[in-house]
């Protein structure tokens, strides 16, 4: 069926703050500012896409990430196949939640409106920020330990602040400290500039990334030789139908990885010119762009066991291995570049719309993402992602809450709503609106999320359950979806009102 938007009322359209957003009369201020605002103009092509998820995928995270599925015991080529099979389904999904942000220009916690309602919106948007609250305060963690080495690369005088236990805070070395602070107020200063500026930084970044990578692979095949490099890191354990289950563990491995960006695609999507502009840029910046970012990692972990002696999968510590000074501080700087990058649009820009989707009178899109800065140094990252037990519970609990999510809005614009939405009613409190449901909250949504979500929380925290841990996003997700439509499905349907 073909997707459609249905405007309702008749008020004529009045451009927000600028000529970019459209917030009519009747808008009601406690649903809409400029930065929730449907959008009037959508500018972003198939390259503003594809650089988007280059700057997704060109981090730490995605290298390490990469590496270890090389490392799983596999033969290459089917970890290849794994690989593909599981950002195809990643591809897939991006485009589906893409759709009906595309078509509406609304961010993701505005288009939860329809499913949730305008009120109850606010569960799977607290849920969303509070992931990325926490993933930013990682990755910015991440990115500084890049800086960490440039400054003692340059000034080895500083090692003695390094050590947490002479100079230490919170768990964190002074020299730490002043690494994570400045990337902190680095992202926050791109942040800060708009949208605008978050497009032209993922614009080059995501590049920039690749020609270093490939600089950096090519220096270490050119020092290990051409012979000594092979596309599997490790013994091969596992061969015939064995293998088969390792496999499929490896496609559910790819699609967790992305399923945060994945959930919130739609505040970027929004921006697209077209939706098969969007779906050209998931193309080239999903299965194309991840299939040769992680050749590469392959290639350059691979390189490093005759060059160093040992497998090396931190990107960081490879670099700083380098005798070169300048190799150092180009491919430290590179890498926290990527960092920041990912940091920027998978962990800042979401929580921005969702905290500002609780009060959009009193928190504005750049607030909400200091709200999300402020709260990354809180939760002190360094000490979660140092203590194994700890990450695993927080963010893997998270974590079961975005396939349910992911599912219920899935299930309610394509079954439920048959891909009709009504823009209006999307910032309206009036009763009349088709997304007050009862007090504003749609309680299908809400009942459907319990149990979705309380299945893949058990998966994670009890005992013997761990080999369907990989699994919870798709668990989740088609609980989420099929709960859902269930309960739809069983309520009577409302009146039509007239448009």
């Amino acid at each position: 069926m073909y997707a459609h938007i249905e405007a309702a009322g008749a008020s004529a359209a009045v451009s927000g703050g600028h000529d970019t957003v459209v917030i009519k009369p009747g808008y009601d201020p406690n649903l809409v500012n400029e930065d929730l605002a449907p959008l009037r103009k959508q500018t972003w092509g198939t390259y503003n896409i594809f650089a988007f998820w280059m700057s997704d995928v060109h981090s730490v995270g995605g290298y390490v990430t990469a590496g270890s599925l090389f490392s799983l015991g596999l033969v290459s080529w089917q970890v290849l196949i794994a690989l593909l099979v599981g950002i195809l389904i990643v591809q897939y999904f991006c485009n589906l939640v893409a759709k009906p942000s595309q078509l509406t220009g609304t961010p993701y916690p505005v288009i939860c409106r329809a499913s949730f309602g305008v009120r109850g919106a606010n569960i799977p948007a607290i849920i969303r920020g509070l992931i990325a609250v926490a993933w930013y305060g990682i990755q910015t963690y991440l990115a500084s330990a890049a800086l960490t080495v440039v400054a003692l690369r340059f000034v080895p005088d500083l090692l003695p602040y390094a050590d947490v236990g002479r100079y230490g805070f919170a768990g964190l070395s002074a020299l730490g400290w002043g690494a994570f602070m400045t990337l902190w107020v680095l992202q926050a200063l791109v942040f800060w500039r708009g949208m605008e500026a978050i497009r032209v930084f993922i614009d080059w970044a995501g590049p920039a990334v690749y020609v270093v990578m490939i600089a950096l692979a090519a220096y270490l095949v050119a020092r290990a030789g051409i012979g000594q490099i092979g596309l599997t890191l490790g013994a091969v354990k596992y061969t015939g139908w064995d293998a088969l289950p390792v496999m499929v563990n490896a496609v559910a491995l790819v699609v967790s990885y992305f399923s945060g960006p994945m959930l919130n695609f739609g505040d970027f999507s929004r921006y697209g010119a077209s939706f098969a502009a969007v779906k050209r840029g998931n193309f080239w910046g999903l299965p194309v762009n991840f299939l040769g970012f992680s050749l590469l990692t392959v290639v350059t972990a691979s390189a490093t066991v005759p060059v160093f002696g040992h497998l090396i999968t931190d990107p960081v510590e490879t670099v700083s291995r380098i005798d070169s000074t300048f190799a150092v501080v180009l491919g430290a700087l590179t890498f926290m570049t990527a960092t920041i990058g990912i940091n920027i649009v998978a962990n800042f820009v979401s929580p921005a719309f969702d905290f500002s989707n609780v009060s959009p009178k009193r928190i504005s899109w750049r607030m909400g993402g200091m709200i999300a800065a402020v709260g990354s140094i809180f939760i002190t990252p360094w000490n979660l992602y140092n203590n194994p037990a700890v990450i695993h519970y927080t963010l893997d609990i998270l974590g079961a809450f975005i396939g349910p999510l992911f599912g219920i809005l899935i299930a309610d614009f394509y079954l439920v709503k048959k891909e009709a939405i009504v823009v209006d009613d999307l910032y309206t409190m009036s009763p009349a609106g088709r997304y007050w449901y009862r007090n504003g909250t749609n309680r299908a949504a809400v009942a459907a999320i319990v149990p979705s979500a309380l299945v893949p929380v058990l998966c994670v925290i009890v005992p013997g359950m761990e080999s369907v841990a990989n699994f919870t996003w798709f668990i989740g997700c088609a609980l989420g979806y099929g709960i859902y439509a269930l309960i739809m499905r069983a309520k009577p349907r409302p009146a039509a009102r007239p448009a």
